[in-house]
């Protein structure tokens, strides 16, 4: 099976050919030198993806996961959280669901209503 990070990679070159710009998001824990972690990085749940299309300008988030990958609590309310708003995501377990996303401008493909 391919890995996530592999289909990840996938996408953001497909995106980036398909005239769209793409960010992957960054996230971790820093120690600090007193001995408290603190998470760098966006909100749990935030999408791995984000970016715009050249065309309009418009922004959409895409959630990579495997075939058989399910999306966690925090990333459902994410989910809910940009339907609420129409905000273009969803999920790619593919470089061609990713564009059939940002083409197509769905909201919240591949989560199940």
């Amino acid at each position: 099976m391919t890995s996530e990070h592999k289909i990840q990679n996938d996408i953001r070159i497909a995106l980036s050919r398909h005239q769209c710009t793409v960010f992957r998001v960054n996230v971790g824990s820093v120690k600090t030198p007193d001995g408290r972690f603190f998470s760098a990085g966006v909100p749990s749940g935030h999408a791995d993806l984000y970016g715009f299309r050249w065309s309009d300008r418009q922004i959409f988030y895409i959630e990579v996961k495997t075939p058989t990958g399910r999306p966690r609590k925090d990333q459902i309310a994410f989910h809910e959280r940009m339907t609420e708003l129409g905000v273009i995501h969803g999920i790619a377990r593919s470089p061609e669901d990713a564009i059939k996303i940002v083409d197509e401008g769905l909201v919240g493909y591949g989560f199940k209503q």
